[in-house]
C-alpha cells in the first residue's frame, strides 16, 4: 500500500492527524477514490495526489464551495451518499471505487447503514478506510482521556488548530466498543483501531473473490 502525506500549509486538528491512516491505505494501482463527508475537500485533494480520479460527496453546500475554488479535477457532487447512484460513464449501473474514505462523518447517521453502504461502494480488491469519532465510557475510559487531553494540549501549543467549516455533531451516539462490534460484524478481516486523540480507524480490504471470512482485529494505540 502507498503511503501518504497530508496537504501543507499549518493546518492541524484532530481529523488532519489521522489523514495518514487513510493515505497509507491506498492500495497500489487504484484509479479511483471516494471521499465521503468530504466538507472543504483537504482529504480529497491528498487523495488526488497518487489517485486520478477523485469524487468527493457531502451535504454541505458552503463546505462544497469552498473545495470547489480550490480548482482540482475533483468532481465534487451535493448529496446523501446513502442514496446518491454513482453513475459510470457510460450507462446507470451504480458505481464502485478503488478506495472509499471517510473521515469524521459516519457519527451522522447510523452507523450500521453508512458502513454498509461505504462496504457496497468498495470494488472487489479495493479498501475501505474510515476515521470516525466515538464515545467514552466513563468511567472506564477516563485514562485514555487523561492522556488525550494532555497530548492534545502539546500539539495545539506546537501546530495550532484549525476548524472546519462542517457541521458538528457531539457527542458522538455510539462508543468505541459498539464500533469495533459493527466493524467485526459487517467487514470481516477488518482492522479497528483506537487511537489516542479520540479517533478510531478501520480499514479493510474487500476480496478479490471467494474466500474463508475471518474475524476483524481490534489494535488499541
Amino acid at each position: 500500500m502507498k503511503g501518504g502525506h497530508v496537504e501543507r500549509g499549518g493546518r492541524w486538528n484532530h481529523n488532519i492527524h489521522y489523514h495518514r491512516r487513510i493515505l497509507g491505505a491506498v492500495p497500489e494501482g487504484a484509479r479511483t477514490a471516494l471521499d465521503v463527508g468530504c466538507g472543504e475537500g483537504m482529504l480529497a485533494r491528498a487523495l488526488r495526489r497518487t489517485v486520478p480520479a477523485v469524487t468527493g460527496i457531502d451535504l454541505d453546500e458552503p463546505s462544497l464551495e469552498q473545495a470547489r475554488a480550490y480548482g482540482d479535477d475533483i468532481d465534487y457532487v451535493r448529496g446523501d451518499f446513502l442514496d446518491h447512484r454513482f453513475l459510470r460513464d457510460h450507462g446507470v449501473e451504480d458505481a464502485s471505487f478503488d478506495v472509499v474514505a471517510s473521515v469524521a462523518t459516519l457519527h451522522h447517521m447510523d452507523a450500521t447503514a453508512g458502513l454498509v453502504r461505504m462496504r457496497e461502494l468498495v470494488r472487489p480488491g479495493g479498501v475501505l478506510a474510515v476515521v470516525g469519532l466515538a464515545r467514552d465510557e466513563l468511567p472506564r475510559d477516563l485514562p485514555r482521556v487523561a492522556a488525550a487531553t494532555a497530548a492534545g494540549a502539546v500539539y495545539r501549543v506546537l501546530k495550532g488548530h484549525w476548524e472546519h467549516p462542517s457541521p458538528m455533531v457531539w457527542p458522538p451516539p455510539v462508543t468505541y466498543r459498539e464500533m469495533a462490534e459493527l466493524a467485526a460484524g459487517l467487514l470481516p478481516g477488518a482492522e479497528f483501531r483506537r487511537h489516542l486523540l479520540w479517533r478510531y480507524s478501520i480499514v479493510w480490504r474487500r476480496p478479490s473473490g471467494r474466500g474463508v471470512s475471518h474475524s476483524g482485529r481490534v489494535i488499541s494505540g
